[in-house]
């Protein structure tokens, strides 16, 4: 039987492979579930990494880890050659190799971070590519549906979920102004923001000090960001300022 025939591309489809590509689907399935739930607590505090990260690297964990467990059913249940390496060896230097890509398009900027969900992305591509080099397509194939329906439906879940939004303020006081951290605390609050705790960042620069910090909005009757930004322009020793939400 060579490696073209049909019998041995007809093992890729046979019931018991079906069977296993099937279970090991729901493996990954389930753990983007878990995923979400984590990710949605992170979303609801405003902080970088929301619902789409977490899910998608727990789903691509979950999908690199079960396939370790079928090893019988790799390859169509039927070895083309001799196998003289470790495929989990294989595995593993792809996950490492591909982590470090992901690394690469993350960005951050002042407060705001970029690339999370790409990164993410990218590693759950891998796995699908996994996936497809041990022989279980169906289950690449469902895979590949989950990570796109992900990335394209989750983001609309969370804008509908409760949370709290984040907004990135840098503010530059004038000459010889020196800023109360209270002060700034009770103003947020009475706009319906809490300075969220240990983002408060102060530099000093020309005689001019200046303020970086997240504030978290705290109910439905927040000030917009427009409306702060008028209020802030009024703000007794403010020179300049920035707002931005605070996003991944």
């Amino acid at each position: 039987m060579t490696a073209l025939s049909y019998d041995s591309m007809a093992a890729y489809w046979s019931t018991t492979e079906v069977a296993a590509n099937l279970v090991v689907f729901l493996n990954p399935l389930g753990a983007l579930l878990l995923g979400l739930i984590v990710g949605y607590e992170r979303s609801y505090h405003g902080r970088a990494a929301g619902m789409r990260t977490y899910g998608l690297v727990c789903m691509a964990s979950a999908a690199l880890t079960v396939i370790v467990g079928y090893p019988s059913y790799w390859f169509g249940g039927h070895n083309l050659a001799i196998v003289t390496a470790d495929p989990t060896r294989v595995i593993q230097g792809v996950v490492t190799g591909i982590g470090f890509l992901g690394a690469g398009v993350i960005m951050k900027e002042g407060f705001n971070i970029s690339g999370l969900t790409t990164a993410a992305s990218i590693w759950a591509s891998s796995a699908i590519g996994v996936l497809v080099g041990v022989g279980f397509y169906l289950a690449a194939m469902l895979l590949t549906i989950l990570a796109a329906l992900s990335m394209m439906l989750i983001s609309r879940l969370e804008g509908w979920l409760p949370s709290h939004q984040a907004i990135a303020i840098i503010i530059r006081f004038r000459k010889d102004f020196v800023p109360r951290e209270e002060v700034l605390r009770h103003g947020a609050l009475e706009r319906g923001y809490e300075i969220a705790g240990g983002t408060i960042t102060i530099s000093f620069q020309d005689g001019q000090p200046e303020w970086r910090f997240i504030a978290i909005k705290q109910g439905k009757k927040a000030e917009s960001i427009s409306v702060l930004a008028g209020e802030l322009a009024r703000f007794e020793g403010v020179e300049n300022f920035s707002l931005s939400h605070a996003r991944n």
